[in-house]
């Protein structure tokens, strides 16, 4: 159901890959509540996704970024105000990666150039894209910047490996840059730690499927999925949340207060 929450308003989704992905079922909602929006990513991305359907689907345009490299983001938000017709109201971060990960190197035995490319590409770039948006006076005033993140960055998950650092880093770049946006141009800055979610990048995780299964037994309300993250996103993006900023909100069915579920207790004791 549609309540038309974006009506008017403008943005940029960043990391749309395929039908599975956050950015992917955001970009659905918020053209379903009215907004509308330039959908970019690497070019390299680009080429392993099926972006081009969801940009006809939604009217979108796209307009490939490294968002990692200053002038391609510089462009990049020029580029989408010239596009969208004005200052933009909302931003999705939705990058990750790790090569170590994807390596299959342990964390006790990372290979550190890899570990700085995957920390530039899922943490540093939040930076960067606050940055681009903050020097370009790229964001109307109320506006809403999202980054999502993972509890990996408050608690230890084995193989979840350098991410859980660089979800950590990108948490406090979401509080820092949360500050200046908020006090001098009145843009809220926030994170989504969201539940374990069968999207490309997730499933590159070792033991994901054991992992999301247990994360569904110790969840009260079962995990969140990418559809779930949409709707909350598009919550964050409207005028109903205007105060909320700097901070990191846990969307993951309860699983972040659970101790302990009888689940998970009936799993592991003997009859």
């Amino acid at each position: 159901m549609a309540y038309n929450l974006l009506q008017g308003k403008k943005g940029i989704i960043f990391g749309a890959l395929d039908e599975h992905s956050i950015a992917w079922k955001t970009a659905e909602r918020v053209h379903e509540e009215g907004g509308t929006f330039v959908l970019t990513n690497a070019p390299i991305a680009m080429r392993m996704g099926q972006i081009n359907a969801l940009a006809e689907k939604t009217s979108a345009q796209i307009i490939p970024a490294d968002a990692t490299n200053m002038d391609d983001l510089n462009n990049l938000v020029t580029q989408s105000m010239e596009a969208l017709g004005g200052k933009l109201d909302f931003v999705l971060h939705s990058i990750g990666m790790s090569v170590n990960v994807r390596k299959g190197r342990h964390y006790t035995d990372e290979k550190y150039d890899w570990t700085t490319k995957g920390w530039d590409v899922s943490a540093l770039s939040f930076h960067k894209v606050c940055q681009s948006l903050f020097q370009n006076d790229a964001m109307n005033e109320w506006g809403s910047i999202v980054a999502l993140t993972y509890m990996a960055a408050q608690r230890t998950f084995p193989d979840y490996n350098d991410m859980a650092d660089n979800k950590a880093y990108l948490e406090s770049v979401a509080r820092s840059f949360g500050y200046f946006f908020g006090k001098e141009k009145k843009v809220r800055v926030n994170t989504i730690s969201q539940s374990p979610t069968p999207t490309t990048a997730g499933k590159g995780v070792k033991g994901f499927d054991g992992f999301i299964t247990y994360a569904e037994k110790m969840s009260p309300l079962g995990n969140a999925t990418a559809q779930d993250c949409a709707d909350y996103t598009v919550s964050l993006f409207s005028d109903l949340t205007k105060k909320v900023t700097m901070q990191n909100l846990f969307h993951d069915g309860g699983f972040s207060n659970t101790g302990v579920s009888q689940e998970v207790i009936d799993e592991f004791t003997e009859d």
